[in-house]
């Protein structure tokens, strides 16, 4: 078989299971659990009714249903509501029933990770549910032309190894998360193959083998023919327009425009060697640093005119952010609606957070919270490290490849440097752009908490294209051919089980089953609604289609433990109003909650209103008791409902307001320590234990508190210590701060500092917690906070909140 014929049907059937897959995701994951798809799509309906782009808001709760989207450039919305404007979407808000506890980007083990409630008795075909899903097959569509144009890319950077080409294509297509988010509502779906459109552009612009007859360099040269040539003006307008259909889509396109100036001097640089290379080479007068200077000013004049349609299709929109927030980006206003880390994050705490960025890569379903089982990561990173180690050898082979003149001066260097990146424009190019995106991407992810590895999908093509060079451009064709078989097929049985294996489960209703009968009957009821038949404490529960893994039930705690609790419901008549299930672990010394998890039944996805009489619901719960919770006590354990938009209690027969199931002892750490603990602040000291005396105080006296700490390193500075009883609006009512030698403490010695608290005597009766920290005072006069690090690694708040403090007046 022709090899050109053979390699045209691989393509047609990675593209032809593309869309097949990506159909299945669009209809297979319920309407707005893609992700951020709850937000993308009241754009789009909002534009799709007539309404002008909304004006965006600075205050989250004043925020219109589309939150931070409204300050996202407007083409893909514009689309959307075209293919939808006929449809009645008045049903958007009934739809769009947004689920108040959900885990939105954590992962639970007890579920309440749908965005949204989903009646099964609406029309999937018919209103707001049909309009998104015409979005999402489009946004499918617009993904296979993404896998065509890595394919396209592929064979730019290797013609010569159709392998690399069609692997790179189907690596593309059968990424889990991209087939998640190519059939999900979201702007990115445009975005993606337009910027690698213009990267296809650029690299062509330059790769393709200029002859003599193409600059007509026999011609006699007029002024400005370079300028007036058809074939150059065609180039840089298409690639300005496609750049301009690009930042109309997506602000995470920029990076284009600087590889596009670049691109265009390149290609400049190529013209002048092809005319050494014919008769435009007698006779030229200038020499190489005139050439130099004559091709920047070309490059320049050339750029002006890529940038026309650049202004004239999307400038319209960053004018309109200059007029409206002074930002001719908006990202202002975006995260203002957002919202934003406490602090800017380092380099270090970025790097930390790249298991989640992979996760999120690779496969991290529903609002970023439904994961695949954790040994595929493993391999799929493994097989990125592979890659990248691959792709340093495959780099030095190209180089090796490149004959290089003997560089004797600063000429020849520049000369063969252009010279290399001419030849090989389609690496280099890939290469800029992913590290453009990346580079962008770290300065977002440091101001808002944004560390998702679908964030880089802007430069997937390119991202893939690299990847598989690096996988197999350094082995002979057939091992690699083989290599990128077993990868790609991989991916595809992923990628083919994920709608069925891991996102559908993940909102299929009457989850759990009880493996045991209930042990501890409780049979009430509240307000002759719902009874609460028994419930079982320290049992594992079970997903209805696993098997039972029961544990014993622990007789005491210690903080940090987990208690996992399982509740048997039995519904008593039909219900108007949407009660939420709050299970408390109470400390009756400050009588409040020290742990608590809160949803509706049948794991977040059923609200009382949609239950029938008769029906019989096991919920799971997992509550984490704090690490920092006082100990010894004696906890109680209760349940009850409540109205989540009133808080009004659904309250049982006999007129309380919750049933206490149990008491729980919590019993302290094993240590020499009261309150044993081990928390570290910056890799410089770490809180091994304090004490608190007392629990409850009256306003205007003081509490006793000693902190035990240890150095974990020889300190330079002398922090303060910093202690604080803090109100939900801030509100100061006690501040301590303590200079300390720190520098004079030796690693690992232990470190007793008494404090007195003062309550502030206007302090208001209630429940507060005690935050504390270090601190030093910079040059500046700055205060700069120790921030805390997570057992993983991961820098986090910088302050610790130590427990709860009860104010009585």
């Amino acid at each position: 078989m022709d090899e050109n014929r053979y390699e045209k049907r691989w393509l047609s059937l990675i593209l032809g299971l593309f869309v097949i897959l990506g159909a299945m995701y669009a209809l297979v994951t319920p309407v707005f659990e893609a992700s951020d798809e709850l937000w993308h799509y009241p754009m789009i309906r909002h534009l799709a009714d007539g309404n002008p782009l909304p004006v965006q808001v600075f205050d989250p709760a004043q925020a219109g249903p589309w939150k931070q989207e409204a300050s996202q450039p407007p083409l893909y919305y514009y689309l959307g509501a075209a293919l939808t404007f006929w449809i009645d979407t008045s049903d958007m808000e009934t739809v769009r029933w947004e689920n108040p506890h959900v885990d939105n980007g954590i992962l639970t083990a007890d579920g309440n990770i749908n965005l949204t409630i989903h009646n099964p008795e609406w029309n999937p075909w018919h209103g707001t549910l049909l309009a998104v899903r015409i979005v999402r097959l489009f946004s499918v569509l617009l993904g296979a032309v993404t896998v065509y144009l890595t394919y396209l890319i592929g064979k730019e950077l290797a013609p010569n190894r159709p392998e690399i080409a069609l692997g790179a294509a189907a690596i593309n297509a059968f990424t889990p998360m991209f087939l998640f988010i190519s059939g999900a509502v979201n702007n990115d779906n445009l975005a993606i193959p337009l910027a690698s459109l213009a990267i296809l552009l650029m690299i062509r612009s330059v790769s393709k083998q200029y002859s003599v007859d193409q600059y007509s360099v026999s011609q006699p040269k007029k002024t400005g023919y370079w300028l007036l040539n058809t074939d150059y003006l065609k180039r840089w307008l298409l690639i300005g327009a496609v750049i301009g259909l690009a930042l109309l889509t997506k602000e995470g396109t920029f990076g284009l425009l600087p590889l596009a100036l670049g691109t265009i001097f390149v290609a400049y640089w190529q013209k002048r060697n092809a005319e050494l290379r014919g008769e435009g080479a007698e006779g030229r007068k200038e020499g190489f640093w005139g050439e130099i200077f004559r091709m920047l000013g070309r490059t320049a004049v050339s750029f002006l005119i890529l940038l026309l349609p650049v202004i004239l299709i999307a400038g319209w929109w960053y004018w309109r952010n200059i007029v409206l927030y002074g930002d001719f980006l908006g990202w202002n206003a975006f995260i203002a609606v957002l919202g934003q880390r406490a602090h800017p994050a380092s380099l270090a705490q970025l790097w930390s957070e790249r298991w989640g960025f992979m996760l999120s890569y690779w496969g991290l379903f529903g609002g970023v919270n439904v994961p695949m089982p954790l040994w595929i990561y493993h391999i799929l990173n493994g097989v990125v490290i592979v890659g990248v180690l691959g792709f340093v050898v495959y780099l030095v082979k190209e180089i090796g490849d490149w004959r290089l003149h003997l560089i004797s001066n600063l000429q020849s260097l520049i000369s063969n440097l252009l010279d290399f990146v001419a030849a090989k424009f389609a690496l280099v190019v890939c290469l800029l752009f992913v590290t453009a995106v990346v580079v962008g991407l770290i300065q977002w992810a440091t101001t808002t908490w944004s560390s998702q590895g679908r964030l880089v999908f802007t430069a997937i093509s390119a991202i893939n294209v690299l990847l598989v060079a690096g996988l197999i451009g350094w082995l002979p064709r057939s091992l690699g051919q083989k290599v990128i078989f077993g990868v790609a097929g991989f991916l595809f049985v992923l990628a083919a089980l994920a709608p069925l294996a891991w996102i559908c489960p993940a909102y299929a209703l009457n989850q759990y089953t009880a493996p045991w009968l209930v042990q501890q009957p409780v049979n009430v009821n509240f307000d002759e609604k719902l009874r609460l038949v028994g419930f079982e404490i320290g049992q594992t529960p079970v997903l209805s289609t696993g098997e039972a893994t029961a544990t014993q039930q622990k007789t005491m705690y210690q903080p940090g433990d987990t208690i996992d609790l399982l509740l048997e419901w039995e519904v008593l008549a039909p219900m108007a109003r949407n009660w939420s299930v709050f299970a408390h672990l109470n400390d009756p010394v400050v009588g409040v909650p020290i742990a608590q998890r809160d949803m509706y039944l049948d794991q977040g996805l059923r609200p009382t209103s949609l239950l029938e009489p008769g029906e019989t619901i096991f919920n799971y719960y997992r509550l984490t008791i704090p690490e920092t919770a006082v100990a010894p006590a004696d906890l109680q354990l209760s349940v009850g409902l409540y109205d989540f938009f009133t808080e009004e209690r659904l309250p049982l027969t006999n007129g309380d307001d919750m049933v206490v199931l149990t008491r729980l002892a919590l019993e302290p750490a094993p240590g020499d320590l009261p309150n044993p603990t081990l928390v570290n602040f910056e890799n410089e000291l770490e809180l091994v234990g304090f004490e608190l005396n007392p629990r409850q105080v009256a306003a205007g006296d003081t509490v006793d508190l000693t902190l035990y700490w240890r150095a974990k390193r020889p300190l330079t500075t002398d922090y303060t210590l910093f202690v604080q009883v803090v109100d939900k609006d801030t509100t100061l009512w006690a501040n301590v701060n303590l200079g300390q030698s720190t520098t004079l403490w030796q690693p690992g010695e232990l470190q007793a500092i008494p404090v007195t608290i003062p309550i502030n005597p206007d302090a208001p009766a209630n429940v507060y917690p005690i935050h504390l920290g270090f601190f030093e005072v910079t040059e500046v006069g700055e205060f700069d906070r120790l921030q805390i690090i997570a057992a993983d690694g991961r820098p986090t708040d910088d302050f610790l909140q130590l427990t709860l403090l009860r104010i009585v007046r």
